[in-house]
């Protein structure tokens, strides 16, 4: 099987920090070549993978201060069409801004929906596009685009052997933790509230985009004092899985319709219990009551921090390691490829162009 994997161009593949989409997009690149698959990576061209890389810019987006991406982005789409003769199946992690061209590829195109149906213009643009193949992270982001072609339900993975996992509780210098985008909707100044009212020290990670400063200078960086409410910047993967392993319980009060979560999924890698706010995905992510709690507001969340301690942490990795691994989502996705792939031999235009040379035979 010939598979290309068309990733968004903000970060680099694996992101050297934040980035979840791009992580996700590594994994499955990692994933479908250790397999045997061809696959070919469009992307930044300081980018890491196995699989052939295409570049389209040499750095990433956000560290150029990109203000119009939508070029950049159709430059991608171009090298896309140029070579889709090349593939077997395209799988499109950029967004919606690949559906106009859907029609021009005659082999089949899905689309994996990273994010949350805020906008209404964007909901009115997918529906507008209805017969593309639409992949969800979580039956809760469905909610918001009920009507749309879902294939599928694939719930984002991790290389769980990547995160080191530490079974006991730290009671030597213990901490909650925060990690995550610095903006509104990941309820940065709710953790904060939390870890006030209990006392707690918070250790906070995570980036601060443009769009968000406003926020951050105005509801959390006041309150960081690097005593109690620490704010340690953007993190690596080695740091980052060092604070949530060693973390009493990570803090995850996002206050909008969470379309999956990835950090809850690294934190339980980890051992550590997670307190989140319901809403979105949460409960088809954590195990309430089991690997960590899920209240509706952030009063009741305060109240489930003297409870962290019941939580087994075995339990927690044990969730991730056969709900959440990279394994898991390759397969699931595998099983998408081949049905449409199948489909898509049996439903071809009589005039349609199709190269004699395109084949669906696997490695």
């Amino acid at each position: 099987m010939r598979i290309a994997q068309v990733a968004p161009l903000w970060e680099c593949v694996p992101p050297k920090a934040y980035g979840g989409t791009e992580l996700i997009v590594y994994i499955l690149c990692e994933e479908y070549t250790r397999r045997g698959f061809d696959v070919t990576l469009f992307a930044t061209g300081d980018s890491t993978t196995s699989a052939t890389l295409e570049p389209i810019i040499k750095t990433p987006m956000r560290a150029q201060n990109i203000k119009y991406p939508i070029y950049y982005e159709l430059q991608c789409i171009s090298k896309v069409l140029e070579k889709w003769q090349e593939f077997d199946i395209i799988h499109n992690h950029i967004g919606y801004q690949f559906l106009p061209f859907v029609n021009l590829i005659n082999i089949p195109v899905i689309t994996t929906l990273h994010g949350a149906f805020i906008i209404k213009e964007e909901v009115e643009f997918y529906k507008s596009y209805r017969k593309n193949s639409l992949v969800s992270i979580s039956d809760a982001q469905r909610a918001y685009a009920p009507d749309l072609k879902y294939v599928s339900t694939v719930y984002n993975g991790i290389q769980v052997e990547k995160y080191p996992f530490e079974p006991k509780y730290n009671t030597d210098k213990p901490y909650l933790a925060f990690l995550g985008r610095f903006s509104e909707e990941k309820g940065p100044h709710l953790a904060i509230k939390l870890a006030k009212e209990t006392g707690w020290k918070l250790i906070m990670a995570g980036k601060i985009d443009k769009d968000d400063k406003a926020f951050y200078e105005r509801e959390v960086k006041p309150q960081i004092d690097n005593k109690q409410i620490i704010y340690i910047g953007e993190l690596g993967h080695d740091a980052k899985c060092e604070l949530l392993k060693s973390a009493y319980a990570t803090i995850h009060p996002v206050t909008w319709p969470e379309p999956f979560g990835l950090v809850m999924t690294e934190s339980m890698a980890c051992g550590t219990p997670v307190l989140a706010l319901k809403n979105g995905s949460i409960p088809e992510v954590i195990l309430n009551g089991k690997t960590g709690y899920i209240e509706n507001n952030i009063e009741d969340l305060i109240k489930r921090v003297k409870d962290v301690e019941k939580i087994d942490r075995q339990i927690c990795r044990k969730h991730v390691e056969r709900n959440f691994s990279a394994q898991k989502m390759a397969d699931e996705y595998l099983s998408v490829y081949r049905k449409l792939i199948g489909q898509n031999k049996f439903d071809i235009s009589i005039d349609a162009d199709i190269p004699a040379s395109l084949n669906f035979k696997e490695n």
